[in-house]
Protein backbone atom coordinates (compact mmCIF):
# COMPACT_ATOMS: atom_id res chain seq x y z
CA UNK A 1 0.00 0.00 0.00
CA UNK A 2 0.93 3.43 -0.60
CA UNK A 3 1.65 6.08 2.13
CA UNK A 4 -1.10 7.26 3.57
CA UNK A 5 -3.01 10.28 3.30
CA UNK A 6 -3.48 11.63 6.68
CA UNK A 7 -6.26 14.05 4.95
CA UNK A 8 -8.30 11.48 3.49
CA UNK A 9 -8.75 9.50 7.06
CA UNK A 10 -12.12 9.28 8.70
CA UNK A 11 -12.39 11.29 11.85
CA UNK A 12 -14.92 10.13 14.45
CA UNK A 13 -16.57 12.79 17.03
CA UNK A 14 -18.64 12.07 19.28
CA UNK A 15 -19.73 8.78 21.26
CA UNK A 16 -21.26 5.68 21.25
CA UNK A 17 -21.90 5.56 25.11
CA UNK A 18 -25.08 6.13 26.02
CA UNK A 19 -26.51 9.67 27.85
CA UNK A 20 -24.96 10.67 29.83
CA UNK A 21 -21.54 9.64 29.31
CA UNK A 22 -21.85 10.78 25.97
CA UNK A 23 -21.42 14.34 26.67
CA UNK A 24 -18.25 13.46 28.97
CA UNK A 25 -16.77 13.08 25.71
CA UNK A 26 -16.94 16.08 24.44
CA UNK A 27 -13.65 17.44 23.16
CA UNK A 28 -12.27 14.25 21.82
CA UNK A 29 -11.66 12.99 18.46
CA UNK A 30 -9.54 10.82 16.43
CA UNK A 31 -8.47 10.05 13.08
CA UNK A 32 -9.08 6.38 12.09
CA UNK A 33 -5.83 5.73 10.35
CA UNK A 34 -6.84 1.74 10.42
CA UNK A 35 -9.94 2.40 8.54
CA UNK A 36 -7.86 4.28 6.03
CA UNK A 37 -5.57 1.44 5.18
CA UNK A 38 -8.54 -1.24 5.13
CA UNK A 39 -7.35 -3.06 8.46
CA UNK A 40 -9.40 -5.65 9.89
CA UNK A 41 -7.61 -7.67 12.57
CA UNK A 42 -6.55 -4.65 15.02
CA UNK A 43 -7.22 -0.43 15.04
CA UNK A 44 -5.19 2.41 14.87
CA UNK A 45 -5.97 5.81 15.61
CA UNK A 46 -4.80 9.19 16.30
CA UNK A 47 -6.59 10.48 19.45
CA UNK A 48 -6.86 14.22 19.93
CA UNK A 49 -8.04 15.80 23.25
CA UNK A 50 -8.75 19.06 23.72
CA UNK A 51 -7.97 20.71 27.38
CA UNK A 52 -10.37 19.32 29.67
CA UNK A 53 -10.96 16.30 27.47
CA UNK A 54 -11.24 12.35 28.25
CA UNK A 55 -10.53 10.09 25.52
CA UNK A 56 -12.84 7.59 27.23
CA UNK A 57 -15.08 6.19 30.63
CA UNK A 58 -12.23 3.95 32.58
CA UNK A 59 -12.83 0.92 30.98
CA UNK A 60 -11.12 -2.85 30.54
CA UNK A 61 -11.32 -5.05 27.69
CA UNK A 62 -11.74 -9.02 27.89
CA UNK A 63 -10.35 -10.20 24.76
CA UNK A 64 -8.60 -7.24 23.12
CA UNK A 65 -5.01 -5.63 23.71
CA UNK A 66 -4.50 -2.15 23.85
CA UNK A 67 -1.17 -0.12 23.37
CA UNK A 68 -0.81 3.88 23.36
CA UNK A 69 1.94 6.78 23.02
CA UNK A 70 1.28 9.86 23.81
CA UNK A 71 2.77 12.06 20.60
CA UNK A 72 1.72 15.75 21.56
CA UNK A 73 1.22 17.31 25.05
CA UNK A 74 0.91 16.41 28.47
CA UNK A 75 -2.24 13.87 29.03
CA UNK A 76 -2.81 12.06 32.42
CA UNK A 77 -3.46 8.20 32.45
CA UNK A 78 -6.01 6.97 35.15
CA UNK A 79 -5.33 3.53 35.86
CA UNK A 80 -6.81 1.38 39.27
CA UNK A 81 -3.28 2.18 40.51
CA UNK A 82 -3.64 6.18 40.33
CA UNK A 83 -2.80 8.61 37.64
CA UNK A 84 0.21 8.87 35.83
CA UNK A 85 1.33 12.07 33.97
CA UNK A 86 2.40 11.35 30.32
CA UNK A 87 4.63 13.20 28.22
CA UNK A 88 5.40 12.58 24.17
CA UNK A 89 7.13 9.29 23.67
CA UNK A 90 5.62 7.79 27.06
CA UNK A 91 3.46 4.45 26.51
CA UNK A 92 1.38 2.56 27.98
CA UNK A 93 -0.34 -1.30 27.28
CA UNK A 94 -2.84 -2.92 28.79
CA UNK A 95 -3.24 -7.21 28.24
CA UNK A 96 -6.74 -8.38 27.40
CA UNK A 97 -8.22 -9.93 30.31
CA UNK A 98 -6.65 -7.86 33.45
CA UNK A 99 -9.15 -5.82 35.23
CA UNK A 100 -7.22 -2.64 35.01
CA UNK A 101 -9.71 -0.08 34.44
CA UNK A 102 -8.04 3.23 32.17
CA UNK A 103 -8.23 6.10 30.33
CA UNK A 104 -6.99 9.74 29.41
CA UNK A 105 -7.88 13.08 30.22
CA UNK A 106 -6.13 16.37 29.36
CA UNK A 107 -5.41 18.28 32.22
CA UNK A 108 -3.63 21.05 30.43
CA UNK A 109 -4.08 24.15 28.67
CA UNK A 110 -3.16 23.01 25.12
CA UNK A 111 -4.32 20.17 23.12
CA UNK A 112 -3.06 16.53 23.16
CA UNK A 113 -2.78 13.12 21.05
CA UNK A 114 -2.23 9.94 21.61
CA UNK A 115 -1.59 6.95 19.10
CA UNK A 116 -3.50 4.10 20.33
CA UNK A 117 -3.38 0.50 18.40
CA UNK A 118 -5.73 -2.21 19.55
CA UNK A 119 -6.71 -5.99 18.58
CA UNK A 120 -10.15 -5.76 16.80
CA UNK A 121 -11.95 -9.06 18.48
CA UNK A 122 -15.14 -10.26 16.53
CA UNK A 123 -16.98 -10.24 20.03
CA UNK A 124 -15.59 -8.25 22.84
CA UNK A 125 -16.86 -7.03 26.24
CA UNK A 126 -15.36 -4.10 27.79
CA UNK A 127 -16.17 -3.21 31.64
CA UNK A 128 -16.49 0.25 32.68
CA UNK A 129 -14.88 0.53 36.17
CA UNK A 130 -16.37 3.82 37.28
CA UNK A 131 -20.06 3.35 36.48
CA UNK A 132 -22.17 0.14 36.33
CA UNK A 133 -22.05 -0.78 32.82
CA UNK A 134 -20.58 -2.91 29.99
CA UNK A 135 -20.59 -3.28 26.21
CA UNK A 136 -20.73 -6.20 24.38
CA UNK A 137 -19.66 -6.17 20.93
CA UNK A 138 -21.03 -8.93 18.22
CA UNK A 139 -21.65 -8.88 14.31
CA UNK A 140 -20.34 -5.29 14.45
CA UNK A 141 -23.11 -4.04 17.06
CA UNK A 142 -22.97 -3.00 20.13
CA UNK A 143 -25.15 -3.62 23.32
CA UNK A 144 -24.88 -1.81 26.55
CA UNK A 145 -25.32 -4.13 30.27
CA UNK A 146 -24.93 -3.28 33.90
CA UNK A 147 -22.23 -5.47 35.17
CA UNK A 148 -24.33 -8.51 36.25
CA UNK A 149 -25.24 -8.52 32.55
CA UNK A 150 -29.18 -7.22 32.91
CA UNK A 151 -29.99 -4.63 29.65
CA UNK A 152 -28.55 -1.11 30.19
CA UNK A 153 -31.54 1.09 31.04
CA UNK A 154 -29.81 4.22 32.18
CA UNK A 155 -27.16 5.20 34.92
CA UNK A 156 -27.40 3.90 38.34
CA UNK A 157 -24.58 5.91 40.09
CA UNK A 158 -23.42 9.14 38.27
CA UNK A 159 -20.71 9.54 40.96
CA UNK A 160 -17.40 8.83 39.49
CA UNK A 161 -15.05 6.71 41.85
CA UNK A 162 -11.56 6.42 42.22
CA UNK A 163 -10.64 9.48 40.58
CA UNK A 164 -9.14 12.78 42.06
CA UNK A 165 -10.33 16.43 40.04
Amino acid sequence: MPKLDLSRAPVKTGSIYPAPYAAQMAGRSSIRLGDLAGLTQFGVNIVTLEPGAAASLRHWHQREDEFAMVLEGRLTLIEDAGETEMHPGDCAAWKAGVANGHRFVNRADVPGKFLIVGTKAAEEVATYSDVDMQIHIAGGKARFTYHDGSDWAGPRDLAPKGESK
